[in-house]
């Protein structure tokens, strides 16, 4: 039978993302309702190694749901990569008396996750990461906001390309993932979205499909721009040269992992980090927390890193059908 979990260490690991708070809160909060202690752990496997470590209650949570970031910090930290320093954070949990660990962030935080989980100390992940590349679930914590975020923006920059009847290329966050782009490009309208997964790095069909774009009395021409791909400016300035057309590369940058979380990154943070709790009390450990078709459930963290997680082909042919 599995030893009992008394206390609970949470922390948030790589990349922040909208809604971490509101995941933190609510581990907190259902921990304190099983009652069991909380322990906050400061800037991820970082933290952990160096103790920084503080018991936390439902007052250290107060007033912390609106906003964006991590109020424990991340950090990314390359000495628990190694064997040594695995042992050396499970042995660190156990010295404050740490029986579970709840860990949020993306794939590299769950990697950090299995190492603890192999090394003795109960672990369960929260999929926090704007890049909604985490294969095992439909949404991960941080997407939402970072998509309205970068939509905002871009049709800000729409009206100005408008104006002066420019191409803009606008780079948006995603890593190797083309999630966000693609999103980006059905809800901004865009004339060409160049996705990791699905690009064929073929410039004369782009540059051919603006000039036709132009020919057709087209005002600018809008390409969104996957952070996989990357290159902008310098893909800007060829666009311009074989177009005569003025182009101009515009890279959204962190501004996407910042501000306020939309209500559904609030709602999905606060029921996964509920349920991280819960299936923590019930024994269990190695487990990534996951929704799909609107419920919650949980896989092995082994099982969930093998997988892959590609964008839809009818997604992406939508985006292209609707751009002519």
């Amino acid at each position: 039978m599995a030893n009992e979990i008394n206390t609970i260490g949470v922390l948030t690991s790589g990349g922040d993302a909208p809604g971490m708070n509101a995941a933190i809160r609510a581990v907190v909060r259902e921990a304190i309702i099983k009652g069991k202690k909380v322990m906050g752990i400061k800037r991820g496997y970082a933290g952990l190694l160096q103790e920084e470590i503080t018991e936390m209650n439902a007052r250290s949570v107060s007033d912390i749901i609106q906003r964006g970031g991590t109020i424990l910090q991340t950090a990314r930290c390359q000495e628990f990569t190694t064997p040594a320093g695995q042992k050396k954070g499970a042995d660190i949990c156990r010295k404050h008396g740490i029986d579970g660990v709840i860990v949020i962030g993306g794939d590299g935080s769950f990697r950090g996750a299995q190492k603890l989980a192999a090394n003795g100390i109960n672990t369960v992940g929260v999929p926090g990461t704007i890049d909604l590349d985490i294969a095992c679930t439909d949404y991960t914590i941080g997407f939402d906001t970072a998509v309205n975020t970068a939509m905002d923006a871009i049709d800000k920059v729409r009206d100005t390309s408008t104006s002066h009847e420019r191409c803009s290329i606008i780079e948006v966050m995603g890593r190797g993932a083309g999630f966000i782009a693609l999103w980006c490009g059905i809800a901004n309208g865009a004339e060409n979205v160049l996705l990791p997964e699905k690009y064929d790095y073929d410039e004369q069909a782009l540059v051919n499909n603006i000039i036709e774009s132009r020919k057709q009395g087209k005002q600018h021409h809008l390409i969104i721009n996957a952070e996989g791909i990357g290159h902008s400016t310098s893909l800007a300035k060829r666009i311009e040269a074989a177009t005569g057309i003025e182009t101009r590369a515009t890279i959204l940058g962190y501004m996407q992992r910042g501000g306020s979380p939309t209500a559904r990154d609030r709602m999905q943070a606060s029921i996964m980090g509920a349920y991280a709790v819960d299936i923590l009390c019930d024994g269990k450990s190695n487990r990534i927390v996951g929704e799909k078709n609107g419920r919650m459930f949980d896989i092995d963290i082994d099982e969930a890193l093998a997988m892959d997680k590609s964008v839809g082909d009818y997604e992406y042919l939508v985006s292209c059908n609707l751009s002519k």
